[in-house]
């Protein structure tokens, strides 16, 4: 397995005629049910649950999914916050998944919490920091996806 480096996680666009920028990650199935993720110098272990055949030793991926939703919303409520000297202890998101009869996702609430003394004019820009995150403006325009067989 070759794992790029973060150096060279986004190149030009001229390797491999990829649009603006690329990224590479290698996954593989290191035993049981866990499947890993590997890219620069990172591992996103998953696992299955022990009913779904796996030991529970990670997350499943579509909690990975779920998860970045809420922390890439973080980050950027973060970087609010620092970029203005707003602290930034009692400030959490707290994500609610709801479900369709299909199983997938149908709605998705990120509440974001603050403390009693946090400042109330920026309530409502702590929101469009929020809306700003990159996996949800991603979902809101989805990639086409190329899934296909090479033999190495």
């Amino acid at each position: 397995m070759s794992a790029v480096t973060l150096g060279h996680i986004f190149a030009s666009n001229k390797q491999e005629n990829k649009g603006e920028g690329f990224m590479e990650m290698t996954i593989n199935f290191p035993g049981g049910a866990r499947v890993d993720a590997h890219f620069g110098s990172f591992t996103v272990k998953t696992d299955q649950p022990v009913q779904g055949g796996g030991e529970d030793s990670a997350p499943t991926p579509f909690a990975v999914f779920l998860a970045s939703i809420g922390t890439c919303a973080g980050i950027y409520v973060l970087g609010f916050c620092r970029q203005r000297g707003l602290p930034t202890e009692g400030i959490r998101i707290v994500e609610r998944i709801n479900y369709a009869q299909t199983g997938m996702a149908d709605n998705i609430d990120l509440e974001i919490q603050v403390p009693p003394q946090f400042p109330e004019k920026y309530y409502d820009a702590l929101v469009r920091s929020a809306d700003q995150c990159k996996v949800k403006q991603t979902l809101a325009n989805p990639p086409k996806f190329n899934v296909y067989t090479k033999v190495i």
